[in-house]
C-alpha cells in the first residue's frame, strides 16, 4: 500500500478525510531526504507558491506521526526535526546539542537488550525511539567554529546548553 493510501486510511479511522491541503503536504514531505523541521517546510511550500497554513501544516504533520508515516525527533529547546519513515526502516539517534546535528544509527546489541530487559520486566514493547544527546565529533574537536549552524538552532542550543550545566 502506498503513502496516500495509508495516509487515507489511517484518516478514515480517525473520521477524517485526505483534504488537498494535507495531500499536498505529504506529497511534498514524500521528496524530502534526511531531517527537516516543520518552520523549513513551510518556507518550501511558500517559495513554490502553495498554499499550506502553518496551522494545517503542524497539524498534518502530527497526523502523520500518529499514522506512523514520519518519525518526530525532539531537540532542544522544544523544538523538533522530522523524516520521512516510508521505505525506511528503524533507527536510532544521536543529537549534537551544540550544532543540532542529528547522526542516525542502528544497533543490534541495543535492539537485543532492549527485547530481553521488557521479556525480564514482563513488559510487552509496541516500540521505542532512542536518543543520545551529546557533542557530535565537529563540535567536541572544534571544528563547528569554522562552519556554524544556523542562528535559529544556535539560539536554541545555547539556551540548552545553559539548561544542562
Amino acid at each position: 500500500m502506498d503513502a496516500a493510501a495509508r495516509f487515507s486510511e489511517f484518516l478514515a479511522r480517525n473520521r477524517l478525510r485526505l483534504t488537498q491541503e494535507r495531500r499536498t503536504i505529504l506529497d511534498e514531505m514524500l521528496q524530502i531526504r534526511g531531517h527537516f523541521d516543520a518552520d523549513s517546510l513551510l518556507v518550501h511550500f511558500r517559495r513554490k507558491e502553495r498554499p499550506v497554513s502553518r496551522a494545517t501544516l503542524y497539524r498534518t504533520l502530527a497526523r502523520l506521526v500518529e499514522a506512523g508515516l514520519v518519525h518526530k525527533i525532539e531537540m532542544a529547546e522544544g523544538q523538533a526535526q522530522y523524516e520521512v519513515m516510508v521505505g525506511r526502516h528503524h533507527h536510532d539517534h544521536m543529537i549534537c546539542l551544540e550544532c543540532g546535528r542529528i547522526v542516525e544509527f542502528e544497533s543490534r546489541d541495543i535492539e537485543r537488550l532492549q527485547e530481553e530487559i521488557c521479556r525480564r520486566k514482563g513488559f510487552r514493547m509496541t516500540g521505542h525511539m532512542h536518543q543520545i544527546r551529546g557533542q557530535c565529533a565537529a563540535c567536541s574537536s572544534g571544528a563547528s567554529r569554522r562552519s556554524p549552524a544556523p542562528p535559529k538552532r544556535r539560539r536554541a542550543t545555547a539556551s540548552a546548553r545553559k539548561r544542562v550545566r
